[in-house]
C-alpha cells in the first residue's frame, strides 16, 4: 500500500494532524503496555503454576509477533502514524523513551524468551 505524503492530505485533515498523531501514539502506547504486561506476567504465571494463563499470555504475544512480522517488522500503527508527521525518530509513533523504542524488540524479545524458559522449567517440574 502506497503511503500518502503529507502534502497530499486534504487541507481540512492537515489541521487535525496533531490530534490524530496524538491519538495514534496514545493507542500505540496502551497496546504496547498491554503486551509488555503480558511478557512480565508470563514468568509469574509459571511460578504460580498457572499454565492456562501462561498459554493465554504466550498466544497473545505470539499473535502480536505474527502481526509485526507480517508487516515487515513494523507495527501497523507505525505506518499509520507516519501519515501524520515527517518525524522519523525511533519513538515518533509511541510514547516511549527513544532508547526503549529503538531497542524494544530486542529487550522484550529477550524477556519473553526468558519468561518462556521459566514457565517451561516449572511445567517440567510438575
Amino acid at each position: 500500500m502506497k503511503e500518502r505524503k503529507l502534502s497530499e492530505i486534504h487541507p481540512r485533515q492537515n489541521s487535525r494532524r496533531p490530534l490524530l498523531l496524538t491519538l495514534i501514539k496514545l493507542s500505540h502506547t496502551i497496546i504496547w503496555a498491554f503486551f509488555a504486561g503480558c511478557i512480565f506476567a508470563l514468568p509469574l504465571a509459571g511460578v504460580k503454576r498457572r499454565f492456562d494463563w501462561a498459554l493465554a499470555l504466550t498466544v497473545a504475544v505470539l499473535l502480536e509477533c505474527f502481526i509485526i512480522v507480517a508487516n515487515r517488522w513494523r507495527c501497523p500503527l507505525t505506518r499509520l502514524a507516519a501519515q501524520f508527521t515527517e518525524d522519523r525518530t525511533d519513538n515518533f509513533d509511541i510514547y516511549l523513551p527513544i532508547w526503549m523504542a529503538r531497542h524494544n524488540k530486542a529487550i522484550f524479545g529477550s524477556l519473553f524468551l526468558a519468561g518462556e524458559i521459566i514457565v517451561l522449567g516449572f511445567w517440567l517440574k510438575g
